[in-house]
């Protein structure tokens, strides 16, 4: 049978759509433009074109897996973060839109850093995208990236040499703090931590229940422990002038305020995301 590019689109969109997946004709056009290895507004160009027989089976394959929410990311094997190409899959978190506005504010307070080197501490590093774009943009910069799960520090490794940052990035395993040397100290500790409540992860969206490592949401009973966590021993490893920035979940900014607070620190700033929804904590002692 054959189909067209145009056609192949509108039949997994409808395919998508009955199986709830969120923005069906992005998500078909995406998977598509993976599988054709084309930019995704080329397909505009080329809705006549008559796909291969393989093409055709390449496709309702992803679309199939699309359907059975797995997430794009994993199916293509990869997402753009602040521009550079970070390979995810189930080993670790996928990165958010909001997590870029974390790194962000990151790079940007390491850049008015007037000693050299400045030094960074990416806490629950994950798939490293954060200690990649802070190394990225501040090559002056000595990034340690911390994480708890040897297979995400494999993929973050991986993710820092494929983005030419390797050398700049320290990787080590360890549970929290834990994982530093003694007397280590950082101008900047950033950190996205699990903050779901252990309880809500089952209400979740399959994409993130069923294909995130729980280890990367589980924030404990109130979502809360790994602030709390960071608010008590953060302030041993940070530099006099130094800041804490982290991402929070839905609700949760009053809650960490008062965890910071309660262990002197000064809330500088309750930033909000693309949404206008409070997202990131900026502190300092």
């Amino acid at each position: 049978m054959v189909v067209t590019v145009l056609e192949a689109i509108q039949k997994s969109t409808e395919f998508l759509g009955r199986k709830n997946v969120e923005s069906p004709r992005l998500q078909t056009e995406l998977l598509l433009a993976h599988l054709l290895k084309m930019p995704r507004l080329k397909l505009y160009l080329d809705f006549d074109r008559v796909l291969t027989t393989a093409e055709t089976d390449a496709l309702r394959e992803l679309v199939k897996r699309r359907g059975q929410r797995e997430p794009l990311q994993h199916i293509t094997g990869s997402t753009s973060f602040c521009g550079y190409e970070i390979a995810v899959n189930r080993r670790v978190l996928v990165p958010r839109p909001e997590t870029e506005m974390l790194a962000e504010l990151g790079w940007q307070f390491l850049s008015t850093i007037n000693h050299q080197p400045s030094t960074a501490l990416d806490l629950c590093t994950g798939s490293g995208c954060i200690a990649i774009a802070l190394a990225a943009k501040c090559p002056a910069a000595k990034i340690i990236a911390a994480d708890i799960s040897t297979e995400a520090l494999v993929l973050a490794k991986e993710n820092a040499a494929q983005n030419n940052v390797a050398a700049r990035i320290e990787f080590l395993q360890g549970d929290g703090f834990a994982a530093l040397a003694n007397g280590a100290q950082f101008d900047l500790i950033v950190s996205n931590p699990p903050y779901i409540p252990s309880a809500e992860i089952a209400t979740l969206e399959p994409e993130v229940r069923d294909f995130d490592p729980r280890a990367a949401l589980d924030g404990g009973a109130d979502g809360l422990e790994f602030y709390r966590l960071i608010a008590s021993q953060a302030g041993s490893f940070l530099k006099p002038e130094g800041k804490v920035m982290v991402e929070f979940g839905d609700g949760q900014a009053e809650a960490i305020s008062n965890i910071f607070e309660a262990e002197k620190w000064i809330v500088e700033a309750v930033k909000e995301d693309y949404s206008q929804r409070a997202r990131i904590l900026v502190a300092g002692k």
